[in-house]
């Protein structure tokens, strides 16, 4: 089974890309995101290769390093999540951010992916919040932390961050400050004092938080 493929850039598509490898051309889908960090036309490239076969036919996805395919991986685990719908998913989220969005359960960052609404957000999240527990993904131990505080808390933690988000804020920031406000008010609080208390804390200048994306 093919693992992994060296060669020269070919060519390029929507969602595809082609290794000429000694002569021998081989196609690979990509997400945009790894389509979006190769070099130019003929220049040397190596990507992580894994292979699927479907009626009959095996289909090579490709990416630049091991922990987008450890999600794809994942992602092909879920019912309803075909190989399509899973390049989308990290075309439009990169790892660190599906990774934090399945922590703190905001199924609306999800439904950002093309072809994923409501529904299929939702098992998702449902379905990788402990699989995923133990990923580190690159995220800052402040950002991980804050994130795993908000799992831990309430599943309606994710609509607060949302919230934060649709107003301006930075994601990071917001899951600090939910993180932050679910501490001081406790695990009963509504998600609109959590809102509430976590805008007054993004509006003190010592959380850093104040900046709007």
């Amino acid at each position: 089974m093919i693992a992994k493929l060296s060669g020269l850039l070919d060519s390029t598509g929507t969602d595809w890309l082609v290794i000429d490898v000694s002569g021998v051309g081989y196609q690979v889908f990509a997400s945009g995101r790894t389509l979006s960090q190769l070099p130019t036309i003929g220049q040397k490239l190596s990507l992580k290769i894994e292979a699927l076969v479907r009626n009959e036919q095996t289909h090579l996805f490709g990416f630049t390093d091991e922990t987008e395919r450890a999600w794809f991986r994942l992602l092909l685990g879920i019912q309803g999540v075909g190989a399509k719908v899973a390049l989308a998913l990290l075309t439009a989220l990169s790892p660190e951010e599906l990774h934090r969005a399945i922590l703190t359960q905001d199924k609306t960052w999800i439904t950002r992916a093309e072809g994923v609404g409501p529904k299929l957000a939702g098992r998702i999240v449902a379905e990788l919040k402990d699989k995923v527990a133990d990923f580190s993904l690159g995220l800052s131990s402040s950002e991980s932390a804050s994130a795993f505080e908000i799992s831990s808390i309430s599943h309606g933690m994710g609509e607060a961050i949302s919230a934060l988000t649709n107003l301006g804020y930075r994601r990071p920031d917001a899951v600090q400050a939910i993180a932050k406000a679910s501490q001081k008010l406790g695990p009963g609080a509504s998600i609109e004092d959590l809102i509430r208390q976590g805008l007054n804390l993004l509006a003190q200048p010592n959380t850093g938080g104040v900046a709007h994306g």
